[in-house]
């Protein structure tokens, strides 16, 4: 549990049940927080390499956008790769 502190005693009040659906309430929050800084982080970094001139009318120039897509593209595909190794380590 990440940035939670729970007091052992009022865990123990809860019923088996209870105990599994906070569990994995919580489990849920940090997956949702961790895909939320994920986010945070590829728009940091995508925006800063690609956008290097001014923003007009609203909308990047043609090589600012085909950056940002190519940079996207590219943290998902890292992202991917990354996953799988992961996942066949525990395996």
């Amino acid at each position: 549990m990440d940035n939670l502190s729970l007091n052992t005693s009022d865990l123990d009040k809860l019923s088996e049940k209870d105990r599994s659906e906070l569990q994995q309430f919580i489990q849920n929050e940090n997956s949702k927080a961790r895909l939320t800084s994920s986010v945070h982080t590829l728009t940091n970094v995508c925006f800063r390499k690609c956008v290097t001139g001014a923003i007009k009318n609203g909308k990047l120039d043609k090589t600012e956008e085909s950056c940002m897509t190519n940079c996207t593209e590219r943290f998902f595909d890292l992202t991917e790769v990354t996953l799988k190794h992961l996942n066949a380590r525990r395996s």
